[in-house]
């Protein structure tokens, strides 16, 4: 730590309890009070060296109508530093020994100033020598650190002294400087300097001898700093061109430090904040949400979702919410599951997790993603041409999955209102899941979970679902499920019958032309630029391949009629709806027997699965 050294003499006051007293031989003649401290001294030193004390002085000695006690006693109450840095004056003004240190120069430099100790009562007063080691102390970021700590017991003096601004341009020239350049030293985390031979200038390495210095070496520093300092010195680092990156890094380790940021693991019980201040946290949430960069994507999302953990907790403004749901929701895709789950701790609680804010979050990111969408393209984009857009469409798969990882898991709260799923559920367009097989699994744990629900309102929720857009292994689930509106049973069927035409359809296209190259290729045998039969045998194994696909297909259709026959026997004939679209397999080869379906208490145990 820097250090000045200011008179020569050796120290002649003593205290007697809370009386300082002079051990000079000389009687005192004036006794001044600082607080509950009284100092007995000599007029001559003090005034010598104070334009204030000499006015004071000169006016208790113009006072003739006091009483001769009264006229020598001065009080003080109001010195910067209070009696702690007054005896330190009185000693400078004795000519004591006296240091002068980056915790001490603070409070001495304002008391000199209320005290008028300029130029003018001697040279190398005590302002100029305080102003002078000030200079010093700028040059390191240890003490500048020190001084700028001390700086806010002193407010709004430090302010007008412009020792604060100094401090503050001090400390952001050096963070915004190449950490390659800079010594260990300046950061204070080594206490003695390398032994390797290096040139310092303005304790800036020149040689680049050292190991360099990582970008966050200045976070945990300035993380010490009073909030309005902090927020001060952010400001300036971003002013003279700091980058997102490290000012971001510097303000989540400040919130770290400082916030009681509440994560996944966080018990729903130990979610208050009795045993704190929850206005004093309030107000540092808020204000280190207003400081975060608008950058997208320099924050990490799991870092942004504790803060809107916390500020849920700490009931922060709207604003501060809504400034956070934003950001979240436009890098969504980033998030995890767990880190969703955000406990409600509202003051009237009906579900288990805060559904409200993840809608509005979901919400955000598909307004974002459609400005996006609009500022690249002017034409009208359909969803045809979204899919098969494959970069543009992975952000959105990715918040689909999330979305109907969330509803799974959300699903089994019995307190979880139809509309509020399904608002949630229908947020996510159509084009935007590859396959329903995730929000078909939510959708059915809803189901299990509220089993008091109407035929009608099964269908409205069934609704969201897209069946064409099933795996075999959802629809094999779908059309066993007694948890299913019979409408949408047969729907689930209907469209596995499409599918399965489609693929027979394909199959026999594909056989054709098969049959058509090997007759071709039969032709060209004699000749020497026919195919190889060696290709010719691997595209009939190909064609036997698909041969057995279809027999398959067609095991699976047989199955798939049976379990229709055994619903239409324990809910109502169905032979109507069966007339009307025809719902008959015909199969290539009837003398193969059907496989038997899985029960429905097989399919009860793969009901995780979808």
């Amino acid at each position: 730590m820097a250090c000045m050294k200011l008179g020569s003499k050796a120290d002649v006051f003593y205290l007697d309890g809370k009386t300082w007293v002079c051990s000079t031989g000389l009687p005192s003649d004036i006794h001044v009070e600082v607080g509950e401290t009284s100092f007995h001294l000599h007029k001559f030193p003090l005034l010598s060296r104070s334009r204030l004390l000499e006015r004071l002085i000169q006016e208790l000695s113009e006072n003739v109508n006091c009483e001769v006690e009264a006229k020598s006693v001065l009080q003080l109450h109001d010195l910067p530093g209070g009696a702690k840095s007054f005896l330190l004056i009185v000693k400078f003004c004795y000519s004591i020994r006296v240091e002068l240190t980056a915790v001490n120069v603070v409070s001495l430099r304002c008391a000199s100033e209320y005290l008028q100790m300029t130029e003018d009562y001697g040279e190398g007063n005590l302002i100029a020598s305080t102003e002078s080691f000030l200079n010093d102390v700028f040059e390191s970021w240890v003490d500048s650190i020190k001084v700028l700590e001390t700086c806010e017991e002193f407010l709004p003096l430090t302010e007008e002294l412009h020792i604060v601004c100094r401090c503050i341009d001090s400390l952001a020239a050096k963070a915004c400087t190449d950490p390659s350049l800079l010594s260990w030293s300046v950061s204070g985390r080594c206490a003695t300097q390398s032994q390797v031979d290096t040139s310092l200038w303005n304790r800036i390495n020149l040689t680049s001898k050292q190991d360099p210095m990582m970008d966050d070496w200045w976070h945990e520093d300035v993380a010490s700093l009073q909030l309005s300092l902090f927020k001060r010195l952010i400001l300036v680092v971003g002013s003279k061109g700091m980058s997102p990156e490290r000012i971001a890094g510097s303000i989540m380790f400040y919130a770290k430090r400082h916030l009681p940021l509440h994560g996944r693991k966080s018990s729903f019980q130990n979610c208050t904040l009795s045993n704190m201040s929850d206005a004093n946290h309030r107000t540092l949430l808020e204000e280190i949400v207003e400081l975060l960069p608008n950058q997208k994507g320099i924050i990490p999302t799991k870092f942004l979702l504790k803060l809107l953990r916390t500020s849920i907790i700490l009931h922060t403004s709207p604003s501060c919410r809504e400034n956070l749901e934003r950001r979240i929701g436009a890098q969504l895709d980033q998030a995890v599951l767990e880190d969703l789950l955000i406990p409600n701790t509202g003051y009237s609680v009906e579900t288990l997790y805060d559904i409200d804010s993840i809608q509005r979050i979901v919400g955000h990111f598909m307004s974002m993603d459609q400005e996006e969408t609009d500022s690249t393209s002017n034409s009208f984009i359909d969803e045809d041409q979204f899919a098969r857009d494959s970069y543009s469409l992975t952000p959105m798969t990715m918040v689909a999955n999330l979305v109907d990882s969330y509803l799974a898991e959300v699903a089994p709260d019995v307190n979880l209102k139809l509309t509020e799923f399904l608002s949630l559920a229908a947020i996510i367009p159509n084009y935007a899941r590859s396959l329903h097989d995730g929000i078909y699994r939510a959708i059915d744990i809803y189901l299990k979970a509220h089993p008091w629900l109407t035929d009608s309102e099964r269908e409205q929720l069934c609704r969201v679902m897209n069946f064409q857009k099933f795996s075999v292994e959802a629809s094999t689930h779908a059309a066993q499920n007694e948890r299913l509106p019979l409408r949408i049973i047969i729907q689930v069927l209907f469209f596995e019958q499409l599918r399965l035409r489609t693929s027979v359809a394909g199959c026999f296209y594909v056989s054709d032309n098969l049959e058509d190259s090997q007759n071709l290729c039969g032709k060209m045998v004699p000749t020497n630029d026919c195919i190889p039969m060696s290709s010719v045998q691997d595209e009939i194994l190909t064609f036997d391949d698909m041969r057995e696909r279809v027999a398959e297909l067609e095991k699976e259709c047989k199955n798939v009629k049976e379990e229709m026959e055994k619903l239409v026997k324990t809910k109502g004939s169905c032979s109507n709806f069966f007339r009307k679209f025809s719902l008959k397999f015909k199969a290539r080869s009837s003398d193969q027997e059907p496989e038997n379906a899985p029960s429905n208490g097989e399919a009860d145990c793969q009901e995780n699965k979808y």
